[in-house]
């Protein structure tokens, strides 16, 4: 036999292009990544400060078993590659009125942190909350996440067979309204409305089953040795260890074209031939024709509006002065509606809640210099970043003395990434960090799947289904790799597939299962 391998070229090196690269070269495709930063991670990114890199993206690792599968599908084990550290805390919380709350990995811990600061009612709304959504992340999980395309009708058998899914799920409500009737304290509701934002969406807005959200994280959360920026090194090097080639500083300008059949990717530094592209950036992109006109159509409106939140991203070391903090610590704004309703007018928010990640919390002495990391949510429009840093800068340092917070030295504006900074990171983006917005109780199913429209382009990512998040752009990478092997499968000549037992398709809660 004399036919030859077909050529994947991947745009972008971000969690997904990276997954799809490490899944598709361990089977013996011939792959080739480029990506127009220096190196890979995409939003999994670091900025250089006094006391070393400092993660200014995601944080931590959840839902590990989407991880272990990865690894495991390649022949290999996440523990052989990176030091994982489970966090004892899962965030701690603080309120304006004085309170403070951990929510723990233990969840009796939790609930007894609950009780001795809210008291035995909130103690036990808490525990029906908590049941509420491990009942809707177990059901959906499979339907939903796991599965390469969503469907409507999957999920309504689901129902079908747990009509008791109906009122978890609260189909007419918003999350916020969900909340609302499940705490007595409004401190509570304002605590787990916010995980609505680790989506890019209002709890106002967003619909009540993003509840759910809240289980990924009482699963577990993982913090990782030189931070999550070492994830992606890692399966960028397992990649290129099974034949990958990477090209950084590199800008992929136009996905090139023959009638139907895609040829490559053009750059400024010439024609990169390829039989299947696979597109790990924002949809938008694709949409906007900013990968050539021909494109457009490939990404329906639907898919890509309206857009999800941005943020405000400082990234800085310093010694922090002040209430004690942990690894993960949230300062609550002091009306949660009125920071929703200034994002919605495309306005920076003037009483915001502010989530600090101390990436060296635990390492170094509490009040000695350290890495830290703020994140403002914003909306996704375009203003000038030399008006709004000044601002935020301000806003958000004074925010943090109303606590009694201080750092020293204090940032300036220059360690801070705005909405137009995200949208130059990563373009036609509109500075939007999660793709489609999850609004609507059907945003779900609107998200681009794997397969465009085009033979031989396909998508992966945060934008794309099953949504935002590492743990999701991961799942699409594993949902591109399926579909490219489906339907571009590899001639007898090349190397037997050394995958043991074939590609995972466990759930994210039980772990890898090997399918037939």
């Amino acid at each position: 036999m004399t036919q030859k391998s077909p050529k994947v070229v991947i745009i972008g090196a971000g969690i997904g292009g990276l997954a799809t690269a490490l899944r598709l070269a361990h089977q013996g495709y011939a792959v080739t990544v480029l990506d127009m930063h220096g190196a890979p991670g995409g939003k999994m990114r670091v900025v250089p400060s006094a006391a070393g890199p400092v993660d200014a993206g995601p944080t931590v690792l959840t839902m590990r078993p989407v991880f272990d599968a990865l690894f495991a599908d390649v022949g290999t084990a996440l523990d052989d590659h990176l030091t994982l550290t489970p966090l004892a805390t899962l965030a701690r919380h603080y309120w304006d009125d004085g309170a403070m709350l951990d929510l723990m990995a233990d969840p009796d811990a939790s609930l007894a942190n609950i009780i001795a600061t809210f008291g035995a009612k909130t103690g036990a709304e808490f525990a029906a909350f908590s049941a509420r959504a491990k009942r809707l992340f177990v059901a959906f999980d499979q339907p939903m996440m796991q599965t390469p395309e969503p469907d409507s009708g999957a999920v309504t058998r689901t129902v079908l067979r747990r009509p008791a899914l109906i009122r978890d799920m609260a189909p007419h409500c918003s999350l916020a309204g969900l909340l609302r009737r499940s705490f007595s304290d409004p401190r509570l509701a304002q605590l787990f409305g916010r995980y609505a934002t680790y989506v890019g969406g209002s709890p106002y807005q967003s619909p009540a089953i993003l509840s759910l959200i809240w289980q990924a994280e009482a699963l577990g959360v993982w913090t990782v040795a030189g931070g999550m920026h070492r994830l992606a090194q890692v399966i960028a090097g397992l990649a290129a260890d099974r034949g990958a080639a990477f090209h950084y500083d590199t800008t992929a300008t136009r996905i090139t074209r023959q009638g139907r059949r895609i040829t490559g990717v053009e750059t400024p530094g010439g024609h990169i031939p390829g039989d299947i592209v696979v597109f790990n950036g924002d949809p938008r992109a694709l949409r906007t024709g900013l990968l050539g006109d021909t494109l457009r159509e490939t990404v329906s409106p639907r898919a890509t509006e309206p857009r999800s939140l941005s943020a405000y991203v400082h990234a800085f070391a310093a010694a922090p002065i002040g209430p004690p903090l942990a690894h993960h610590t949230v300062f609550f704004a002091h009306e949660p509606k009125a920071e929703f309703a200034a994002i919605a007018k495309g306005r920076m928010p003037l009483d915001a809640t502010l989530y600090l990640c101390a990436q060296d919390h635990g390492t170094v002495a509490a009040d000695a210099p350290q890495r830290f990391e703020i994140i403002m949510n914003a909306p996704p429009v375009l203003q000038d970043p030399e008006k709004e840093k000044p601002q935020c800068q301000t806003l958000i340092f004074d925010r943090f003395r109303q606590f009694g917070l201080r750092f020293s030295p204090e940032p300036g504006p220059e360690t801070l990434t705005t909405p137009q900074g995200f949208n130059t990171l990563f373009p036609a983006s509109n500075g939007s960090l999660y793709g489609r917005s999850p609004h609507g109780i059907m945003a779900a199913f609107k998200r681009p799947t794997a397969r465009t429209t085009v033979p031989g382009l396909y998508l992966c990512g945060g934008g794309a289904h099953p949504g935002a998040g590492v743990p999701m752009a991961t799942l699409s990478a594993r949902h591109a790799a399926a579909a490219i092997m489906t339907d571009h499968a590899l001639p007898l000549t090349s190397r037997p597939m050394a995958t043991r037992g074939g590609m995972s398709m466990g759930s994210a809660i039980a772990g890898p299962k090997r399918s037939a």
